[in-house]
C-alpha cells in the first residue's frame, strides 16, 4: 500500500539498520549502468557548484565529483551519510550534510542539482516546498538532473507523478533530455538565463 506522507528519517533509519546497502548500490550491475547513464547525460559541461539530494552511501556521489568543482551531498539518515563520507574521504571538494526535511538540502546556490531516486519520496505539500526551494537555489542556466525507477513502489508518488508534478511547479525549465529505459526514466532540465 502506498504511503500518503513524505518518507521521514525513521523510514530510512530502519532500512539502513536492516542492511547497510538496502538497494545494492555498490554491487548491482543495474545500478552501475544507471549511474553511467546519469554521468553521460551531463556531457562535458562541468558544474562549478553541484548539489546531490539523497546521496545514500555515496556511490553516485563519487562519480558526480568528477564532473564538478564543488559538490554538496545530503541525506536524511546518518548511517549512509557516514558511509558516503568514508567513500569520498579523499575528495576535498565534496562536503556532506545531514538534513531533516526535504527542503533543507537546498541551502546555497547551484548550477547543477541532482535528484536521483528521491522525488517520489515526497508528498504533494513537500513537492511544492521543494520546488520553491529549488527555484531559489538554482542559478540561471543551471541544470536539474532527475533519475527515477518506474516500477511499483509504496512511496507517496510514482516516478511519473513525482517528476511530472515537479515539472508543473517549475514551468520555466527547458527540457534538454527526457529518456525512458526499461526500469527508469532520466530527465535533464535547464533554467533559462537571467
Amino acid at each position: 500500500m502506498r504511503k500518503s506522507e513524505t518518507l521521514d528519517v525513521a523510514y530510512f533509519d530502519e532500512l539502513y539498520d536492516a542492511a547497510p546497502d538496502p538497494w545494492g548500490f555498490a554491487h548491482s550491475p543495474y545500478e552501475a549502468a544507471k549511474y553511467s547513464h546519469t554521468i553521460d547525460a551531463l556531457g562535458s559541461e562541468r558544474a562549478a557548484s553541484a548539489l546531490e539530494v539523497g546521496c545514500s552511501i555515496g556511490i553516485l556521489t563519487r562519480r558526480l565529483a568528477e564532473c564538478c568543482d564543488g559538490l554538496v551531498a545530503t541525506d536524511l539518515a546518518q548511517a549512509p551519510l557516514q558511509a558516503a563520507r568514508q567513500r569520498c574521504a579523499d575528495l576535498p571538494h565534496v562536503t556532506f550534510r545531514q538534513v531533516r526535511r526535504p527542503t533543507d538540502s537546498f541551502v546555497g546556490n547551484f548550477d547543477l542539482i541532482v535528484l536521483s531516486e528521491v522525488v517520489y519520496y515526497w508528498d504533494d505539500r513537500d513537492l511544492v516546498r521543494v520546488a520553491a526551494a529549488m527555484d531559489r537555489a538554482l542559478l540561471p542556466h543551471g541544470r536539474v538532473l532527475l533519475v527515477h525507477w518506474i516500477g511499483e513502489t509504496n512511496y507517496p508518488k510514482s516516478a511519473d507523478e513525482a517528476v511530472d508534478g515537479l515539472r508543473v511547479l517549475l514551468p520555466d525549465m527547458n527540457i534538454e533530455m527526457a529518456e525512458r529505459r526499461d526500469k527508469y526514466r532520466l530527465d535533464l532540465w535547464r533554467r533559462p538565463g537571467a
